[in-house]
């Protein structure tokens, strides 16, 4: 553990080191906070319309989950940006060969870079729960489906993460690991779009595509079933960049 700690330390250390990570931290919380603006305003415009509405929707409804869900949507292009440099750029630096000599596993490599790189996603996620949280000072959330969605989100995050760490793995170029990494989870996140538009239901379809299991979440519905999927699909992205780092240790 003191070795995965050491690695994960490291590589947030030298995100931070560098202007990336907080350009990327800059640009994503600006604009969030465009969108949670622009959407508080439209809420307080109609605000006392829906106060006299039996059961009409609030802010968690009308600014907090349309917000998230957005953030969902930006993942996807970000969490391949931050995975990027994991292990194409330890090869691309010929530095990877040292990491493998060091005598630290290679599943112990693969942990500690993707807990370096979840870091700053789910320091992202943590910044724009942060934004519609601030509405319980004046407004009733509801707590409970934010919370929900804020572990869906960490776990979609974590999915999208370990997807990017074997895409990383698998180039010595940073630009062709990042571009794996978002075909891969797009196509995972749009897996079962085709079948609704042709009005198919494949359970085995559906059950593959990320966004079937990431939209319960939103609705503040946590099922095993959903973090069970999200944490097999961590596994095993995991586990195929360890494959990866153990072809490449024995060719040397």
């Amino acid at each position: 553990m003191s070795a995965i700690r050491l690695l994960a330390g490291n590589d947030i250390k030298r995100q931070f080191a560098q202007p990336f990570a907080w350009i990327l931290l800059g640009l994503i919380c600006a604009l969030l906070a465009w969108q949670f603006l622009i959407a508080l305003d439209a809420y307080l415009r109609i605000a006392p319309k829906l106060g006299a509405v039996a059961n009409s929707q609030g802010a968690t409804d009308l600014i907090a989950i349309p917000l998230l869900r957005s953030l969902s949507g930006l993942l996807i292009l970000i969490v391949p940006l931050a995975t990027m440099q994991s292990l194409a750029g330890e090869r691309r630096a010929h530095t990877l060969p040292l990491l493998l000599a060091a005598g630290i596993g290679n599943l112990r490599i693969v942990l500690g870079k993707f807990l370096g790189a979840f870091m700053l996603v789910a320091l992202i996620v943590l910044l724009a729960v942060c934004m519609p949280l601030m509405l319980e000072f004046g407004t009733t959330l509801d707590l409970g489906r934010l919370v929900a969605t804020t572990l869906g989100l960490l776990l979609f995050g974590a999915s999208l993460t370990a997807i990017g760490i074997a895409c990383s793995a698998w180039t010595a170029h940073p630009a062709l690991a990042a571009a794996a990494a978002l075909i891969i989870g797009s196509l995972l996140v749009m897996l079962d779009m085709g079948a609704r538009f042709q009005g198919i239901d494949n359970a085995l379809i559906n059950w593959l595509s990320m966004s079937t299991h990431l939209e319960p979440f939103f609705f503040g519905l946590v099922s095993s079933v959903d973090i069970v999927y999200f944490l097999l699909v961590t596994l095993l992205a995991l586990l195929l960049a360890a494959r990866r780092l153990d072809s490449l240790r024995t060719r040397g």
